[in-house]
């Protein structure tokens, strides 16, 4: 997650921590065995679950997990970056909210995804009195708003690989990052949050990893 978002992400797990009544949950031991569990969303689930009887440790763990993945939808729908950081705080207490009725922990990231693009969506509009870009009318904008910090890129080799991603069109963009973000399991969400047919997510997936690796050895020529 960007540096950008750290002041806000402290501030944002403590009012979480705050809404969510003190109750005898998991204790930390118990978080840290769900954190080494296997899979990304047996992980997921059993923290949903774990917030859900009270373990403020276990929402905190989410909240830190998975705030880079609503994050990157929220910047991804054109937000600036105050903005942006409305709608994440918005998402996650309405997630809160929600969190007895989410009828599939495993699906939480998800079920953000689809969340923070309809609320990036709402606030565009109120900002700007007028609906969001579509997918398609984006796909040619400029992409420098979605990298990461100058600071961040630890190597030649990070900088040449963002220059490269930054260099592909919008949609590759924004698919790549929530494909990666949000692992294959989410391809459904992914697909909505993009206005894709599910079944091209992966084979649309595969041509933009094509042009990344064409404009890496493009770069490696010059």
């Amino acid at each position: 997650m960007t540096d950008e978002l750290d002041p806000r992400l402290d501030h944002l797990r403590a009012e979480l921590a705050d809404a969510i009544p003190e109750d005898p949950g998991p204790d930390a031991l118990g978080v840290a065995a769900i954190m080494a569990q296997a899979t990304r969303h047996e992980r997921q689930a059993a923290l949903v679950e774990a917030a859900r009887a009270g373990s403020r440790q276990a929402l905190d763990s989410l909240v830190v997990e998975l705030t880079p993945l609503v994050w990157h939808v929220a910047r991804g729908n054109g937000l600036d970056q105050s903005t942006a950081e409305d709608v994440v705080q918005t998402v996650w207490l309405s997630l809160l909210r929600h969190l007895d009725r989410l009828v599939e922990p495993r699906a939480v990231a998800g079920w953000l995804i689809v969340a923070t693009r309809r609320e990036a969506q709402r606030a565009w509009r109120d900002r700007n009195g007028r609906p969001a870009l579509s997918t398609d009318s984006a796909v040619d904008l400029p992409g420098d708003r979605w990298l990461p910090e100058p600071e961040a890129l630890r190597d030649d080799r990070d900088r040449r690989l963002w220059h490269a991603f930054n260099a592909l069109p919008r949609r590759c963009q924004e698919l790549l990052r929530l494909t990666v973000l949000a692992g294959r399991a989410e391809y459904r969400a992914v697909a909505e949050a993009l206005s894709m047919p599910r079944g091209s997510i992966g084979p649309t997936r595969g041509r933009c990893l094509t042009q990344l690796k064409a404009r890496l050895e493009e770069d490696d020529v010059r």
